[in-house]
């Protein structure tokens, strides 16, 4: 459990440094951002997908361990 915490921190903090050197995590295609008057929804769709076959990897890679 406590290196699964750590690799899953790591990742986490990669993420980090990979959106403030301008990587477009979060504006993916398949992103959708509606925008109606004053009000506006955003739902990460292809992020989400995408950051869900990320962690299965590292986590299967982890767990193989």
């Amino acid at each position: 459990m406590g290196r699964t915490l750590i690799v899953v921190g790591l990742v986490i903090a990669a993420v980090g440094l990979l959106m403030q050197l301008g990587a477009p995590i979060g504006r993916l295609p398949g992103d959708f951002t509606i925008r109606r008057g004053s009000v506006t929804f955003y739902f990460p769709l292809a992020t989400a997908v995408l950051a869900s076959v990320v962690l299965t990897l590292v986590l299967s890679l982890v767990a193989r361990r």
